[in-house]
């Protein structure tokens, strides 16, 4: 007879392989895409004017063509892709899994907060500590959080994050305070 530990392994794998699957397999439609961009153009409402207001945000773009590929390329990769992967892909339920409302929120909140405190971990540059750099973090889990919940796709959360990053890091002074 199989131990409890086992089936509780075997269930956990089952649920990540099927998150694996389905939120990489499943291609969002041109509707998803859209709520995307939109939500993408929500979040520069919001966090443009609070980033520019408290000092985290300023106008400094980086020159060089080089530079900005070198930075489009890795930028994907990380933080977009693994910090997605990670916080909405594994961690939440896909929108297929059979979960009630309240557990689902839960889910929500629990993956919000990990990637949150994932950005305070000891090592992590000191101005993830800011509260301009926690709230736009913050803000750009949720705005990942709903377009991965409403396109059933990790790819518009995979997206979201890497352009909302290298914006950042290539238009507003991100690059310069990982060098400064």
């Amino acid at each position: 007879m199989k131990s409890r530990s086992f089936l509780l392994l075997h269930r956990l794998r089952h649920r990540l392989q099927h998150r694996l699957l389905a939120g990489f397999c499943t291609l969002p439609s041109r509707k998803a895409w859209q709520v995307s961009i939109a939500l993408l153009g929500l979040y520069g409402l919001i966090f443009l004017p609070i980033g520019l207001g408290v000092g985290f945000l300023h106008w400094q773009p980086v020159g060089g063509w080089e530079v900005a590929i070198w930075v489009a390329i890795g930028t994907f990769f990380m933080p977009g892709l693994a910090e997605e992967v990670l916080f909405r892909l594994l961690l939440l339920p896909h929108p297929t899994e059979p979960i009630g409302p309240l557990r689902r929120r839960n889910y929500i909140f629990a993956s919000w907060l990990l990637f949150l405190l994932y950005h305070l971990l000891p090592g992590t540059p000191a101005f993830f500590q800011t509260p301009g750099f926690l709230l736009g973090a913050g803000l750009l889990g949720i705005t990942c959080t709903t377009s991965y919940l409403h396109s059933r796709s990790i790819w518009t959360a995979i997206f979201l994050h890497w352009v909302i990053v290298l914006i950042w890091l290539l238009g507003f002074g991100g690059l310069a305070r990982f060098s400064g």
